[in-house]
């Protein structure tokens, strides 16, 4: 099966890793940084705090959970992977992730802050992610996403995954690194 690329032929060299910082589309500054590079000590207690002010109907397919207890015991097995996250100040706002998936693949999940939406970042943040984990060796990377999700998948397009398989409500994507 087609497996997209990434990045899309044309852009290779355009699409930097962290650390990263621009303007987003509200003029907000947004600094993207591996996972144990922010401007905070207590990096995990930021992303936690992310995820308990996310607003319930931007969770998909089950994540992030509800309760600190088990936002934390998620974080353990995101943070195994490569990791990395937008920052606005001293705010975690966004947080990317390449897991290894045991078959020597990776898989991807981002999520953004719902008052982040539509500026930008989650772009931003899936190139940098994705760049980031091309440096550590990741090579090929599938993700899951609700058929539904229309700026998801429109995203995850944008930047090379193609679809691979669709079951019910959700459908796979991925791509290879291969530059």
């Amino acid at each position: 099966m087609y497996q997209g690329h990434f990045p899309p032929l044309g852009r290779v060299g355009v699409v930097a890793p962290p650390p990263l910082g621009f303007f987003d589309g509200e003029e907000r500054y947004v600094d993207l940084q591996a996972y144990g590079e922010g401007p905070v000590d207590d990096e995990r207690d930021a992303v936690v705090e992310m995820y308990l002010t996310f607003d319930p109907q931007f969770r998909t397919l089950g994540v992030p959970p509800i309760s600190a207890a088990a936002v934390r015991e998620w974080q353990d097995v995101l943070l195994d992977g490569h990791c990395v996250l937008a920052w606005h100040g001293d705010r975690v706002v966004g947080q990317a992730v390449l897991v290894p998936d045991g078959d020597g693949d990776h898989e991807f999940a981002i999520f953004l802050h719902q008052e982040y939406h539509g500026a930008g970042i989650g772009t931003r943040l899936t190139e940098a992610t994705l760049s980031y984990g091309h440096e550590r060796g990741v090579d090929r990377v599938w993700l899951l996403v609700e058929r539904d999700n229309r700026p998801a998948v429109a995203l995850y397009r944008d930047v090379g995954f193609a679809v691979t398989s669709t079951v019910g409500a959700e459908m796979e994507m991925a791509l290879t690194m291969d530059w």
